[in-house]
């Protein structure tokens, strides 16, 4: 979706720089609601269906409500501010509960409230987060934060256009996800032989003319190589420098990867603990490959008995 993204961004940009906009504070665009707060520890909460808000979203559901409308809400602590690893700003509607976690910001239109919800989330906020262990974004340095505000028609236009890709978004995600099970379903049950099913069994040394492993360390790696150099990491690094060309299923022999498997065909280098599988005899490479990534690593993560780390 990073082509997406990017269009989006463009398109946005683009509607800004056509438009008469000018830059104001948070705490000018926004109504504060902090004062109507109220934390509740989980012992005194009557449970319930009502969502109970904290600094990254739904924390409990209780019973009563402080909340009743469309509100935005934004970390007010938490590692996250800076990690960033959900968002920071994040609608809500309806009856809900607020705790002094998240800030809550009122705005007149959804047009409004939604366009700065991804404008914070788009933005590094570092230069008004204080605190080191633990990361703070106060009231005073929310309100101060400079936003633009283009016309009304303007804020609606950029909405309705991010608001489709984030919907394509999350339908193409869905779609991906789905499709993942179905293949998983079709691999199992396609692969899935019982030991007394009526089919013949080998030993994959007894498929492949060689196994072998790569000669080099992890560290032979080169930034922008000619070549693809498989490690025990998930995905392969370059080198600049060849010893197989052939075509090959590749599987990570230890670390926290072991028993992922990698296909190559053409010319490549590998480490030292990377199996290289290739000259296959009396089977399908890409058969193989299949059963393999569906089994192998469970297999290996069975039989070991050398810690958390094979």
């Amino acid at each position: 979706m990073s082509g997406s993204r990017e269009d989006a961004k463009a398109r946005r940009e683009g509607l800004i720089e056509e438009a008469d906009f000018r830059w104001a504070t948070l705490g000018d665009v926004a109504v504060n609601l902090d004062s109507k707060r109220r934390p509740v520890t989980k012992s005194a909460r009557t449970p319930g269906s009502i969502p109970y808000y904290g600094a990254s979203g739904i924390v409990d559901y209780v019973s009563d409500y402080i909340f009743d409308g469309n509100f935005l809400l934004v970390s007010e602590d938490g590692a996250n501010l800076l990690a960033r690893s959900t968002p920071i700003a994040f609608s809500i509607s309806g009856k809900t509960w607020v705790n002094n976690h998240a800030h809550v910001l009122q705005f007149n239109t959804y047009a409004e409230r939604r366009f700065i919800e991804i404008y914070l989330n788009s933005i590094d906020l570092a230069p008004f987060v204080s605190g080191g262990a633990q990361p703070k974004l106060n009231q005073a340095n929310l309100n101060s934060i400079p936003v633009p505000v283009p016309p009304l028609e303007v804020q609606r236009e950029i909405v309705r256009v991010l608001d489709t890709f984030t919907t394509l978004e999350a339908e193409l995600e869905a779609e991906l996800e789905a499709r993942r099970r179905q293949y998983q379903y079709y691999r199992d049950t396609l692969l899935g032989y019982a030991e007394d099913d009526d089919v013949q069994w080998a030993k994959l040394i007894d498929l492949t003319g060689s196994i072998t492993t790569g000669k080099l360390n992890a560290n032979a790696m080169v930034e922008n190589g000619e070549y693809p150099f498989f490690t025990c990491d998930a995905n392969p690094f370059r080198i600049d420098n060849y010893a197989f060309d052939t075509e090959a299923i590749l599987v990570s022999g230890n670390g926290s990867q072991v028993g992922h498997i990698n296909y190559y065909k053409g010319r490549f280098n590998a480490y030292q603990r990377t199996y290289v599988l290739s000259d296959f005899e009396n089977i399908q490479v890409r058969y193989l490959l299949h059963y393999l990534q569906a089994f192998l690593r469970d297999y290996i993560i069975r039989i070991s008995k050398k810690g958390s780390v094979p």
